[in-house]
């Protein structure tokens, strides 16, 4: 989504993205797949309006840490005031390219998860952004990518109204970036949902 997007939606856009009908189960099963443990450090690229964040923080709890990476100010306010609602000490904002992450987390100490939700078929260098999240893994650490393709076999009737919602949201159906992990990552699983519109791919990083 282009940064006129983001100024123009960012304060409706839980509500335009389709989320609670459609993106949810997504986002909830992502989530879920990549394993998160009480006290983990996830991070979280393309965090938008901070949707994953409940679900990430509920797991890894107060002693755990989750910092949201996004490039839109106006994304980051609706996300910051989810955080400062919840009352959450242990969230952190950054903002910044995905492609591009900023020296101090390159400084920090490597992630336990790191969480692509509906990101990298949107970002315009979208592999740059992946291999440098991945740097910022541990070994051993998943990554989880939740993102768009078209509606396949008996679901195909809904392709005009899956590429309307990719267009409205500025994102690239043909992309299929959960592929990436095809590479240097064990313990690969793959969930499809929405008749083929949503996929969840989760993966350990190898030693």
């Amino acid at each position: 989504m282009s940064g006129l997007r983001y100024r123009l939606v960012a304060g409706l856009y839980d509500v335009v993205s389709l989320e609670w009908p459609v993106y949810r189960a997504g986002r909830v099963v992502g989530v879920d797949a990549t394993g998160l443990r009480a006290g983990d450090r996830v991070l979280d690229v393309g965090c938008g309006t901070g949707l994953s964040m409940p679900l990430v923080r509920d797991v890894v709890g107060a002693r755990g840490a989750v910092v949201g990476v996004d490039a839109s100010p106006q994304m980051l306010r609706r996300s910051r005031s989810r955080i400062e609602r919840a009352g959450w000490t242990n969230v952190q904002l950054i903002r910044a390219d995905a492609a591009d992450p900023p020296p101090a987390l390159r400084a920090g100490p490597e992630f336990d998860a790191v969480l692509f939700v509906y990101a990298l078929s949107v970002v315009a260098d979208w592999r740059r952004a992946w291999y440098g999240a991945i740097d910022l893994l541990r070994p051993g650490g998943r990554a989880t990518i939740v993102d768009l393709a078209l509606p396949t076999d008996g679901w195909r009737v809904l392709s005009p109204a899956a590429r309307l919602a990719c267009l409205a949201g500025g994102s690239d159906p043909h992309r299929h970036p959960w592929k990436l992990l095809e590479a240097g990552f064990t313990d690969v699983g793959h969930e499809v949902l929405r008749g083929g519109h949503v996929h969840v791919v989760s993966g350990r990083r190898s030693g």
